[in-house]
């Protein structure tokens, strides 16, 4: 079959684009249905004066030898040759045009390039198609549409007889040995290479690239997609940024903070690549390249401000990495920090970064909650999550190399949509009591957030499952139940909270008032035993006065956090705060509260850390402790680092005895704690069906009691 995407680059208002779109579908759906010209520009004409404010002059000349070239059999397209008469199209309104390409299963790259008057030209890209669309506003009276008609029908004729003798299908494919009437399938049309590259430079051919992942775990998740893409066209990857030809900064823009980082670090790297060249002026050049949420933030500041950038990619642009890299080696700098809304990579397998037994899953991308503080929806784009299966199987993958910990990631992981279910027409998705949302209700899919994880663990259950970042309006009772029906599922629920006071919380359009929050903590309590809760807070955010920050205060003692990041406000550009407030609490203010809340916050948890000591935990060993050899460093089921000593234990499932290593389950028992660290002794290498089982020390609001 033909795959057919369209791309349209114009001016205007969401409706015009919408109904360009619509008038180019109707195009191909013409071209497939009927040979009449005639036929198809009556259909056109009725969506062009659909519009009369906003109408489009169009006129279309279908070239027969094209229609000739495929069969109609299969396929779901026929390709056509297009020459739209329209009016002049001056390079600096090139935007207000509209672009198409078509391809063959991703291998026939076809393009459109604009018009002058009507004569047709091939795109660079090889494009068969050649289209000019152009706007006038203001309504038009009917006798003004016949006679727009009558001369664009008049243009079409001239240019279906430059067309008729035009290049069939088969010249823009590599290699092709089709003839007329053949059957177009996949397997029948050779790759095609790049259109502007030669196939030897869009191949690695051992290339070395570096990545560092900057902020948060979908960083990490977004360089493993990123170095599958680039391990699939010939890639090597290297330890460090001395030995690579390639270094990839996966960044971060949640903070102003975590932006400086990498203002500093890139121009340690220009200083790298200016030794390079001074070392060796024949070796190829050292490329830098800029990944995820600053790169789409900053856009061209990256490649203007001197530092060297050679590649800017945003999140959903890590599938053009080759050919970015390939262009990039002629020093030409290239940028792509398109947002798409149904990108999600579910057909890309991630490359581990790492060695170690847990590893992240990317299930959703992008957010809508909008909060006044937060550019995440502006460098991540509208949320769409990956269906089920896809992400069963992958986890299903990483169970069989060895994992023993699964994160499930998202920017609101929890508002997790699998939209390739059938979706519920009437039934919307709820929220939890007390919360709302500033967009319109979605309706619910059969393959929510609760079906997931339900799915997950009942694959993998001797893997842990864990989830983050959740949003607390997206925790219903059945995801609940879920979480404490299920070993496997860890008892560890995030819940961001931000701040305890009402008026702030407003302001940072939560949509959730303190008391709403609470709610949900006893309701969670009551559910899950021992769960551990977590936290994300923000002090001094506009508006906000010592009173206000009092009642955070307040909050962090009531809840009793196991854990908490906190942060000082960072006004971010584009955002609603930085629209609509002022950032009006001074920095001296901020950084006195967050030192205060950071006191309080320790002080609770290790309160709540000492009531564990006594209890039998199950901790998966990770990695020998940084202060001495001899101990193992791993996590609880309640995502507590606890340290041990590595010494040898009975195996509870097998009965030998040996050392514990990376990757163990090991039953603690723990015997001292601070706020964030508990320590312990090994008692034996257990499973985690083997430590849920009836018969084994249950669990209780104080942790394990020890047996």
């Amino acid at each position: 079959s033909v795959k057919v995407t369209f791309i349209i680059a114009c001016g205007g208002s969401a409706e015009f684009r919408h109904e360009s779109v619509r008038l180019l579908v109707w195009c191909v759906r013409c071209a497939h249905n009927t040979r009449s010209v005639g036929d198809c520009q009556v259909k056109l004409t009725e969506v062009a004066e659909a519009h009369p404010r906003r109408q489009i002059s169009v006129a279309m000349a279908l070239a027969p030898r094209l229609l000739r070239s495929v069969s109609l059999r299969g396929v779901s397209a026929v390709p056509a040759a297009w020459a739209c008469h329209g009016h002049h199209v001056h390079p600096r309104n090139a935007r207000h045009g509209v672009q198409c390409k078509a391809g063959l299963q991703g291998n026939v790259a076809a393009g459109v390039s604009a018009a002058r008057y009507g004569s047709s030209r091939v795109a660079t890209s090889g494009a068969a198609l050649s289209a000019t669309v152009s706007r006038h506003q203001g309504s038009r009276t009917t006798s003004n549409r016949t006679s727009s008609s009558d001369r664009r029908s008049s243009g079409a004729a001239r240019t279906g007889k430059r067309l008729a003798k035009g290049p069939s299908l088969g010249d823009f494919i590599a290699g092709s040995a089709m003839s007329a009437g053949d059957v177009v399938t996949p397997e029948a049309v050779p790759p095609e290479p790049h259109p502007f590259l030669d196939p030897r430079d869009l191949h690695g051919n051992g290339r070395r690239v570096f990545f560092e992942a900057y902020g948060c775990q979908m960083n990490v998740a977004d360089a493993e997609v990123a170095w599958s893409v680039l391990k699939g066209a010939g890639y090597e990857r290297v330890d460090a940024a001395d030995q690579a030809d390639v270094v990839l900064l996966v960044t971060c823009a949640i903070r102003d903070n975590a932006e400086q980082k990498i203002w500093q670090r890139l121009n340690t790297l220009k200083r790298a690549k200016a030794e390079r060249a001074k070392e060796d002026a024949q070796a190829p050049p050292l490329l830098v390249g800029v990944l995820g949420c600053m790169a789409e933030r900053l856009k061209h500041k990256m490649l203007e401000a001197d530092k060297s950038v050679d590649v800017v990619a945003g999140p959903d642009a890590y599938r053009s990495l080759p050919q970015m890299l390939a262009t990039a080696t002629d020093g030409n700098a290239q940028i792509n920090v398109l947002l798409s809304a149904d990108e999600t990579y579910a057909d890309i397998a991630p490359v581990r970064l790492g060695s170690g037994p847990a590893a992240f899953v990317s299930i959703q991308r992008g957010c809508d909650n909008m909060c006044a503080y937060c550019i995440v929806p502006f460098t991540r784009g509208r949320e769409r999550s990956r269906p089920i299966q896809s992400i069963v199987r992958e986890v299903r993958d990483l169970a069989e190399s060895g994992v023993k910990d699964v994160t499930l990631l998202g920017q609101n992981v929890n508002s997790y949509r699998d939209t390739s279910q059938r979706v519920e027409e009437d039934v919307f998705v709820p929220t939890s009591d007390g919360f709302s949302t500033i967009y319109k209700p979605k309706k619910k899919s059969m393959g929510m957030f609760a079906d997931l994880l339900r799915q997950v663990a009942e694959a993998v259950p001797d893997v842990r499952v864990r989830f983050t970042s959740p949003h607390p309006k997206d925790f219903p009772d059945e995801l609940l139940h879920v979480i404490a029906a299920y070993p496997n599922v860890c008892n560890h629920v995030h819940m961001p909270a931000q701040s305890g006071n009402n008026f702030v919380l407003a302001q940072m359009r939560r949509g959730h008032t303190r008391e709403a929050y609470l709610q949900l903590v006893d309701r969670i309590r009551s559910i899950i035993p021992d769960v551990a809760l977590t936290s994300d807070f923000i002090v001094g955010f506009c508006g906000e006065t010592e009173e206000h920050f009092e009642e955070t205060l307040d909050l962090v003692r009531q809840v009793e956090y196991d854990a908490a990041f906190m942060f000082a406000y960072s006004l971010r550009p584009k955002t609603h705060a930085h629209r609509r407030y002022v950032d009006d609490v001074p920095q001296e203010d901020k950084l006195s509260r967050l030192k205060r809340l950071i006191d309080t916050f320790h002080a609770g948890a290790a309160v709540t850390s000492k009531r564990r000591i006594g209890s039998r935990q199950l901790v998966l060993a990770e990695k020998p402790s940084k202060r001495s050899d001899t101990e193992l460093m791993g996590r609880t089921d309640n995502n507590i680092k606890l340290i041990f000593p590595c010494v040898p234990i009975p195996c509870l499932l097998t009965g030998e005895t040996r050392t514990p290593v990376p990757g163990d389950f090991v039953e603690v028992v723990v015997t001292d704690a601070t706020s964030l660290t508990l320590r312990g002794d090994a008692v034996a290498l257990s499973s985690i069906q083997h430590f849920s089982a009836p018969d084994v020390v249950m669990r209780g609001q104080g942790g394990f009691q020890p047996g």
